[in-house]
């Protein structure tokens, strides 16, 4: 069984050019005799009409000794006269089967004055030696009939045969040629596909097919590149989710085991002891809250996550969360301005409700004292749009883009708090786009954050 690619193109094109020569050849042929013929027969009717002509301007004495030396001169073609009577000046030459090549009943036509042109020599396998013309003419008060046929030899029709077969062999070189070199072309790309492919599949990412066609290799290689290279950046996201989560499960464990060897130290006052106490708690709760968003996120990139639409008021459930922030913003002294219209939405309740909690939690805790944060519900026909707007330092233009990606921080939120996993964006927006939805944010540095999620009204889940 041929394996390569390659051999079978080459086969297949070959078999393809050897069988349209056997087929052209009996085609050609055909054509060819016929085309042939039909020129050496309005030669010989030509060569009749000026002999009949010449003969009967010069009344010749002798006319069987004239057209003797007329077939003399011409080696190419022979002359059959008939008399009045139909009688031959010279004997019928017989054909392959055995029959005079001129008949009877095609003599006396020409003598009634008819120019005969034979009619059946296409398809005939001796098409040459069945041609022949008839002209009519006239000395001495008398009618002649003189016939013509062509002198072809076997083997001057065997050379026609050899050259067509010639030109066909050479069809069939070139061509053969030419397939070898079309499909090591064709082929190229598949071979550069297939190390690439090899390549990918040793964990080598950094490869690119380069392939100059704008066909449907050229396609399928534009989209092996796409491929990799959505790959190399899905390893990259991969090797920065480890090294995230490594990092960021590290540091609270540092704490705990710092703050552990700490506490075995006996001379250690309650004051201290409990201070150590209270930051080995918050690194656990740290922990946890890592462990549980992990889990959350990867629940919701799952597809069967559950989704579990009911109908309620969207404008008490962010009540709701207001007033269970009400504690930290309080504290903060913010100024909180809530623009509520009653809106009825069917949605997931509790995936949305962690969608304010977030977004209202993280205003809360960038938002310096004295500030002010506005939660505005704006119904859109069959959506609905909900937007908090904070006063806080705002977000720089170069973090706007990646503040939804998994453990990202900006660097100004570094600043001010670094409890953090910077999971908490991340699963806002998979959330919102749970429920057919986006998420948009605006920013300016000093002047604050605008977040702004648009829903539809009705949400169900997800049919697969």
């Amino acid at each position: 069984m041929i394996k390569s690619l390659y051999t079978r193109v080459v086969l297949t094109f070959l078999a393809i050019v050897v069988i349209s020569v056997l087929v052209a050849f009996p085609l050609a042929t055909f054509m060819f005799t016929n085309r042939l013929s039909a020129e050496v027969q309005a030669e010989m009717l030509a060569m009749g009409k000026q002999l009949t002509t010449l003969t009967e301007d010069i009344q010749p004495s002798n006319l069987d000794a004239f057209l003797s030396g007329t077939n003399r001169l011409n080696e190419n073609y022979s002359f059959t006269l008939f008399d009045d009577k139909g009688h031959p000046s010279t004997p019928i030459m017989l054909d392959r089967r055995g029959l005079p090549r001129i008949q009877a009943s095609e003599v006396a036509a020409v003598l009634a004055g008819d120019i005969y042109k034979s009619l059946d020599y296409e398809g005939s396998k001796d098409p040459f030696n069945r041609i022949k013309v008839g002209v009519p003419f006239h000395i001495g008060g008398k009618v002649y009939a003189l016939f013509i046929h062509p002198n072809i030899s076997k083997d001057v029709q065997r050379q026609i045969q050899k050259l067509i077969i010639y030109v066909l062999v050479i069809v069939l070189a070139v061509g053969s040629l030419l397939i070898l070199i079309a499909s090591r072309y064709l082929v190229n790309p598949l071979k550069k596909l297939t190390l690439a492919t090899e390549r990918l599949s040793r964990g080598n990412f950094n490869v690119h097919v380069s392939v100059k066609q704008k066909d449907e290799l050229g396609m399928l290689a534009h989209s092996f590149n796409h491929m990799a290279g959505e790959l190399k950046q899905l390893e990259q996201m991969r090797q920065d989710f480890v090294s995230n989560v490594s990092h960021e499960i590290q540091s609270p464990l540092t704490s705990i085991r710092g703050f552990s060897k700490v506490l075995r130290n006996a001379d250690l006052d309650v004051s201290e002891r409990d201070h150590y106490l209270v930051i080995i708690e918050r690194e656990s709760e740290r922990l946890s809250r890592l462990s549980e968003n992990l889990l959350k996120l990867a629940s919701l990139e799952s597809e069967h996550h559950p989704f579990k639409p009911t109908t309620y008021d969207l404008d008490e459930q962010l009540r709701r969360v207001v007033v269970f922030y009400e504690p930290q913003w309080s504290s903060k002294q913010l100024d909180l301005d809530l623009e509520l219209p009653r809106v009825k939405i069917t949605a997931d309740s509790d995936q949305l409700s962690q969608v304010w909690m977030n977004l209202l939690g993280n205003a809360i805790k960038f938002t310096p004292s004295g500030g002010a944060i506005r939660i505005h519900l704006q119904p859109l026909n069959d959506r609905i749009r909900i937007s908090i707007l904070d006063t806080g330092r705002g977000i720089p233009a170069v973090d706007l883009e990646r503040i939804f990606e998994r453990f990202y921080k900006a660097d100004a939120a570094r600043e001010r708090e670094t409890d953090g996993s910077g999971l908490g964006l991340a699963i806002v927006r998979k959330i919102v786009e749970l429920h057919h939805g986006v998420i948009e944010v605006h920013s300016e540095i000093d002047h604050g954050t605008r977040f702004s999620v648009t829903i539809p009204i009705m949400n169900y889940p997800n049919k697969k």
